[in-house]
């Protein structure tokens, strides 16, 4: 698969080499880095950009801004108050840095609000799933991720996770997904895919799908991952959250040796390092010069 550029907005990302997200949360309640730009409770934008702007610095090509928890369990939050979250982070972040804006939500009113103060790419756990969802990124004109969960809601997404073949059928779910945005009126081309670890998955499956993500290249759309602290990490290194870096990392190279284009990350400085020096082992390997 050749994917080399994605037009996001006004500004073009280069999936050449592998981008770096980060993760910028601006929620009270999400599970490694909720509350941290809040003050009683309040969202304080400026506190927003700072870490924004040490994410550039570090190296990311993108900020994935995100109002609603998606974390296991998560409940819901009002359009209201999702928008009130959001474009006060998206409107500062855009006017002081030069990096495309992310918007991690599935909620169609957001979409809409944060298109039109310059986010540059749309990122939906539940893969437009919500009424209204394809058509409002379709009047948008932005590319989106569609990310795979099983279960309904991050509420009651790790009940019981099942699958007979969990590769397959993730594979089969974002097929589906891609067909119904394609109807919708969004471009194939400005689709990209999520296996969606962590949602809905058991350790096992997390590691199968991992082990194997190659397989989703048969669908010829750019792969994004997120495993940055996640509770596969705690599970197969028994760490809690503020001690996954190092499992994060391995996670992160083997996402790069697998194809993913775009890597969803807290940890953006060690982040970067190491996939690039796994891409340029991968380069050496192939007969390029690094």
């Amino acid at each position: 698969m050749n994917v080399s550029k994605l037009q996001c907005g006004d500004k073009c990302l280069d999936l050449s080499r592998v981008q770096v997200m980060g993760i910028l949360n601006v929620t009270p309640d999400s599970f490694s880095d909720g509350g941290s730009y809040h003050d009683d409770g309040r969202l304080v934008a400026e506190k927003a950009l700072h870490r924004a702007a040490r994410m550039v610095e570090e190296g990311a090509g993108i900020i994935d801004i995100g109002g609603e928890s998606t974390r296991p369990g998560a409940d819901p939050v009002s359009v209201q108050e999702e928008l009130d979250r959001v474009l006060p982070a998206v409107e500062l972040i855009r006017r002081e840095l030069d990096v495309v804006i992310s918007i991690d939500s599935s909620t169609p009113e957001v979409f809409t609000e944060a298109a039109a103060l310059g986010a540059g790419l749309l990122n939906d756990v539940r893969a437009l799933a919500r009424d209204g969802a394809p058509e409002a990124v379709a009047a948008t004109g932005l590319p989106v991720c569609l990310m795979h969960m099983q279960g309904n809601t991050p509420a009651d997404m790790q009940l019981a996770p099942h699958y007979d073949d969990v590769l397959e059928e993730v594979s089969d779910f974002l097929k589906q997904r891609v067909d119904a945005c394609v109807r919708a009126g969004i471009a194939r081309e400005r689709l990209i895919l999520d296996p969606g670890f962590g949602f809905g998955k058991t350790l096992e499956h997390n590691l199968c799908l991992l082990n194997r993500m190659e397989a989703l290249h048969e669908l010829g759309l750019p792969l994004l991952v997120g495993t940055s602290r996640k509770s596969m990490v705690g599970q197969a290194l028994d760490r809690p959250v503020d001690q996954r870096l190092y499992g994060s990392l391995a996670t992160a190279v083997l996402a790069v040796t697998k194809g993913a284009h775009i890597i969803r990350v807290h940890d953006v400085a060690a982040t970067v390092d190491a996939v690039r020096m796994t891409e340029a082992v991968l380069r050496e390997s192939k007969g390029e010069v690094v």
